[in-house]
């Protein structure tokens, strides 16, 4: 069995600052903290949560609140987010809220007592309902902004204008001059953000013309919904909301024989692991995921290990970059 001295003698440090490592990582030199984060990976060190939960007074479970644990943009989220956490000793709950907000704030409350912190990852919940929610909680906020809700808690975001702004110029530099947008959900923090980027790009590029499709549901079924719609005013290319609305309407598509990028370009959002997989593979924005969710745990364990009541909170944000794949090329008299 692999114990924290193990661990100790791997990464040159003494027992205590393996111990400083999983509990307080921000207390800890960035160095040092990797060298023993890689140690703890290597050997598969796994700290015996209940007896150091049980000397800080603390259940040793922090939560994770998504939307819908089937997208992959949420799997993968989780996938950082368990893996930093077990790193330093934590267990972590993962709930699905299947895009409700009533499910959220039952789930939210329920947990109050069986957690030391809460992740709450594009919460469905109206500012004043996730203020109430989280009040009295050590909580982050992943794609939300608190300070409109009154909440003091350290948030994690994508520069999300940043991502659509790249999507647009990658096309207009291949020749597209009519491009459309389908849309996520109306009230999406990522979706309003996303289209004001893109918004911002159309109109700085001289000649481009930007078609509005709608709001749509944010998987494949969305994707389907909007195929039609997408090509009524002729486009030359489509910006997705996220990569499954873009591998809904590359199926609608294929079924009526039109042929991406040779007949139409098409641009994901997320880049999550389903780009790689369709055919053609799908040109797509997005930032790390896994780290995404790492860097959520981060923070939440420093305001849990933090004794003092703070005013302000940090906000960390992840810049996309857009990865060219197979889905997008020169539009017909230009190839």
């Amino acid at each position: 069995m692999v114990t924290v001295h193990d661990v100790a003698a791997r990464s040159g440090v003494s027992i205590a600052t393996v111990s400083r490592t999983l509990r307080e990582p921000h207390r800890v030199a960035e160095d040092t903290r990797d060298r023993v984060l890689a140690a703890v990976r290597e050997l598969d060190y796994r700290p015996n949560r209940a007896a150091s939960s049980l000397r800080r007074g603390r259940t040793g479970v922090i939560a994770l609140v998504v939307p819908d644990i089937e997208n992959p943009y949420f799997a993968s989220l989780i996938k950082g987010a368990q893996a930093s956490s077990r790193a330093r000793g934590y267990g972590l709950v993962v709930i699905d809220t299947t895009e409700q907000a009533d499910v959220e704030a039952e789930e939210v409350a329920a947990l109050r007592s069986q957690i030391d912190g809460i992740i709450l990852a594009s919460s469905r919940l109206p500012d004043a309902r996730l203020a109430e929610a989280v009040a009295g909680l050590r909580c982050v906020l992943i794609n939300r902004d608190p300070a409109a809700a009154g909440v003091v808690a350290p948030t994690v975001t994508i520069d999300e204008r940043s991502g659509g702004n790249d999507a647009v110029r990658h096309l207009y530099g291949q020749g597209h001059r009519r491009i459309a947008y389908v849309g996520g959900p109306a009230r999406s923090w990522s979706q309003s953000r996303r289209l004001e980027g893109i918004r911002n790009a159309a109109a700085s590029l001289e000649g481009v013309a930007l078609l509005e499709v709608g709001s749509f549901a944010p998987d494949a079924d969305g994707g389907r919904a909007a195929a039609e719609l997408a090509l009524a005013d002729r486009p030359t290319a489509v910006i997705a909301y996220n990569d499954l609305v873009a591998l809904g309407l590359l199926a609608r598509w294929s079924e009526r024989g039109l042929r991406v990028p040779e007949d139409i370009s098409l641009v994901g959002f997320d880049n999550t692991f389903v780009a790689e997989l369709s055919s053609p593979r799908l040109t797509s924005v997005g930032a790390d995921l896994r780290a995404f969710g790492e860097l959520a745990v981060e923070l939440l364990l420093e305001r849990i290990d933090s004794r003092e009541t703070v005013d302000e909170a940090p906000h960390r944000v992840l810049t996309p970059r857009l990865v060219v794949r197979d889905s997008t090329a020169a539009p017909r008299g230009l190839h």
